[in-house]
């Protein structure tokens, strides 16, 4: 998948689970561990909550990057 995130990372900064974080976001803890692990894109939305939360630009937490295909 060519979004990217640094989501586990940032919630170790600020020491909260993922249950804390997705309450912090409006979201269930399931969706946190779906993002973190790639497997789940968040809408912009989101997004911008998540990286609300940590005080950043959404691009410090995600990124893109094309497929090499």
């Amino acid at each position: 998948m060519p979004l990217h995130n640094r989501l586990k990372e940032y919630r170790a900064r600020i020491n909260v689970n993922q249950q804390e974080m997705g309450r912090m976001a409006g979201v269930s803890r399931q969706t946190i561990s779906q993002i973190e692990r790639g497997d789940y894109s968040p809408s912009v939305a989101l997004a911008l909550k998540i990286a609300k939360v940590f005080e950043v630009h959404v691009e410090d937490i995600f990124w893109y990057e094309e497929d090499k295909e």
